[in-house]
């Protein structure tokens, strides 16, 4: 049995989370401080990809970092590309799962009580001291539901995926892209068993959030 699409998913789910974790944390903690105006223009721009085709956003990556384009010439200089190689799926994964992460956070920051911020800044605690041992432990049950929603999203990714990297077995393949090209050539026993594969690991990740979600609001209604 070839578990590469499994390794492969799970290794650019992790990293891809990781990319969202600090990306999304900054994001949301900066734009939630903006004025309305113009915190509703980047809720737009950093949004969009929750709301486009996934097809649509590995087609701009495409635009951005094929190999015949200005950025993935350059960076082939380097010895870097993106496309059809395996950690091109970090960067399509990243992308899609990045406004899961983003939402999530600045719903956790907008709903943190100021007052405690207030109250650390009086006793002459730093900004930085403030949001890692104060405002972090305080929204951190929000904040890791959404990285793992954010997990869940880039471990099912397809299209962004597979127009960027494309189906390659041992390179690029992962879940989504296998059970596609199973599917294509009526292997149905095989895609059928990639499909239970990313159902049971999708239900232990709703089935954590959910406990998140729950133990949130116990601490809440305390």
């Amino acid at each position: 049995m070839d578990w590469y699409p499994l390794i492969n998913s799970l290794r650019i789910a992790l990293f891809s989370s990781v990319i969202v974790f600090f990306t999304g944390i900054f994001a949301a903690y900066y734009i939630a401080k903006l004025p309305r105006a113009i915190k509703g223009v980047l809720d737009v721009v950093l949004t969009l990809p929750m709301v486009l085709p996934p097809t649509v956003c590995g087609y701009f990556l495409l635009i951005l970092l094929g190999p015949k384009r200005p950025l993935g010439i350059l960076l082939s200089q380097f010895g870097i590309q993106f496309a059809m190689t395996w950690y091109g799926g970090i960067v399509a994964s990243a992308v899609v799962a990045f406004p899961l992460m983003y939402r999530t956070a600045r719903g956790a920051f907008e709903s943190f009580d100021k007052n405690l911020k207030y109250s650390g800044q009086t006793l002459g605690l730093s900004n930085t001291y403030i949001f890692w041992r104060i405002q972090m432990p305080a929204c951190k049950q929000g904040i890791l539901a959404g990285m793992i929603l954010a997990f869940a999203r880039a471990l099912g990714e397809y299209g962004a995926t597979s127009m960027l990297i494309g189906y390659v077995p041992g390179r690029t393949a992962t879940i989504s892209t296998t059970v596609y090209q199973l599917w294509r050539t009526n292997d149905e026993a095989g895609a059928f068993f990639w499909v239970m594969v990313n159902l049971a690991i999708s239900t232990v990740v709703l089935l954590v959030v959910n406990m998140l979600e729950r133990k949130n609001g116990k601490a809440g209604a305390k």
